[in-house]
């Protein structure tokens, strides 16, 4: 008989989550995601002008407002048939490229990296082996026996604070304590490493979050030598960590944890509407390009925006909320009751021709690897070999495949942002001082399509008299945490859940990696 086991609420991610499974035999037989936040913020942007969107959507997210204001400045210069110059195409690609290695590096070691680093563990390694291991893996060296007797003195005094009820000793951890203590060494390390990417947006953008010269029209950030300076010695540390730390611990990790190749596959269906412009603007060939897959096939067709739709059967939102596409989208909420079998989630469930489809970074990387982008297929085929699946790249469709691919887009966007820097730099040689564009157009439809870090974002206007008379968003986590459909079929995160091994129900941390690996 199956067994119901709850995890509410599931900590380590930006915002409200309930996750419910049935076990049966040792696996998930079956799950249940519920998001436990109405944010309505379409609601709040209905009446306002334009530019306004930018500001208010990226209170949207507070690990990620830098893709939710461009895609709302984005659907404001789409509506009033604004142009912005290429020097704005570059700026905001920066900003843009700082966001993804900020929220990279957060979750791999503040989010997800305590559901395979056994903290407590570390205690146990040798310092002086956990040195040779460090340079046997490749990975950044430490001065592993003072951050042991610092981790040792939070232990002993009672201090692990929200750590402390980690299930901290379970069988599921498999890493040698020499290598949970790397991990612990980066973690801190990484702490200081973010908030250099964070700094990288807070010169460009003003602050950080909420940045704040991405306006409709280009950016109101003009670029100095010292400013830029300031801005390529933050890359060149944050390339240093991800070559030298980022990348080298996940394969360190991935051999104790392969059988996380085998399980966490979701739905199969894959969606990225695209990110980085090129000087041409054409949304399908950006840097990270626009596209989609479906049934694990590794092929690629061009998605349609108008073939989106959203549908609320197992959501709290009228009956006129659904069914409908974000371009006559409404969010009306309607609360009844939690109940598995009816309504049990504010999330709404987006579909594309009907089906379900996950997003992210394993969507990105699969969808430019197989339009032969070269940084990205170099990246994925050095992987692919470095853990024994020459040739396989399908292997990818799995929890292993979905935590790699969050660390590979890492390094390929970090090796990006030096080429774009380069090229700020000769447009500013050759003279060109052109950052924004005015317009003086009052109505249109529009429509801003991006990436977040965690997958395809969509926004959606209509101005109408200089003001906002329709607005709708479709985010990365209302794609992965969908409820199911007027069909019953999952969400990709439900979909994902079933089938995953859990060891211990009163502690399931395998469902808990699964979770993470979409960053919720």
């Amino acid at each position: 008989m199956a067994r119901r086991v709850v995890i509410d609420p599931v900590t380590r991610i930006e915002g409200h989550l309930r996750v419910e499974v049935d076990v049966e035999a040792g696996a998930v037989k079956d799950a249940w995601v519920s998001g436990g936040l109405f944010r309505g913020m379409e609601a709040a942007l209905v009446g306002r002008e334009p530019a306004d969107a930018y500001y208010i959507a990226q209170r949207i997210c507070g690990v990620c407002p830098v893709p939710h204001g461009h895609a709302a400045t984005m659907a404001a210069e789409s509506a009033l048939g604004i142009e912005i110059p290429n020097n704005a195409r570059i700026i905001r690609n920066l900003i843009e490229g700082a966001e993804s290695l900020h929220s990279h590096i957060l979750w791999f070691y503040t989010l997800a990296a305590l559901d395979y680093v056994d903290v407590v563990a570390a205690l146990k390694a040798d310092a002086g082996k956990t040195s040779e291991l460090a340079k046997t893996l490749g990975t950044r060296s430490a001065d592993f026996g003072a951050i042991q007797a610092r981790l040792k003195a939070f232990v002993d005094g009672g201090r692990l604070s929200i750590f402390g009820a980690g299930w901290w000793g379970h069988p599921e951890y498999k890493l040698p304590p020499e290598l949970d203590l790397i991990a612990v060494a980066h973690y801190l390390e990484a702490l200081d490493v973010q908030a250099e990417a964070a700094a990288i947006i807070g010169i460009m953008g003003g602050k950080f979050p909420h940045f704040m010269t991405s306006l409709p029209g280009g950016t109101a950030w003009v670029p100095t030598e010292e400013k830029l300076d300031g801005i390529l010695f933050r890359l060149s540390k944050i390339q240093r960590f991800v070559d030298e730390a980022l990348v080298p611990d996940t394969f360190a990790m991935a051999p104790y944890y392969i059988d996380a190749a085998t399980y966490g596959a979701g739905v199969g269906n894959l969606l990225a509407w695209g990110v980085f412009d090129d000087e041409g603007m054409d949304p399908t060939r950006r840097f990270l390009p626009r596209g989609a897959i479906f049934d694990k096939k590794l092929s690629v067709v061009m998605p349609e925006e108008s073939r989106v739709m959203e549908y609320v059967d197992h959501a709290w939102y009228s009956a006129g909320s659904g069914n409908l596409s974000p371009r006559n989208g409404v969010t009306e909420g309607d609360f009844t009751q939690a109940d598995t079998a009816a309504k049990y989630s504010w999330v709404k469930a987006p579909r594309l021709d009907g089906r379900p489809m996950e997003v992210g970074p394993l969507a990105r990387m699969l969808v430019a690897y197989v339009q032969g982008s070269p940084a990205v297929t170099t990246t994925i085929d050095d992987a692919l070999a470095k853990l024994g699946a020459e040739g396989k790249p399908d292997v990818l469709f799995s929890l292993l495949g979905r935590v790699a691919a969050r660390n590979l887009e890492t390094q390929v966007i970090a090796g990006q942002m030096g080429v774009w820097a380069n090229e700020l730099v000769q447009a500013l040689k050759s003279g060109d001082s052109q950052f924004f564009t005015e317009s003086q157009a009052t109505e249109g439809d529009g429509i801003g399509l991006w990436e977040a870090p965690r997958g395809a974002l969509g926004h959606w206007m209509r101005v109408k008299g200089g003001r906002i008379e329709h607005y709708q968003v479709v985010t990365p986590s209302t794609w992965n945490m969908s409820p199911r459909d007027a069909d019953g079929t999952r969400g990709p995160l439900e979909q994902a859940l079933v089938g995953v091994p859990v060891s211990d129900p009163e502690r399931p941390l395998e469902v808990l990696r699964v979770v993470h690996s979409f960053d919720p």
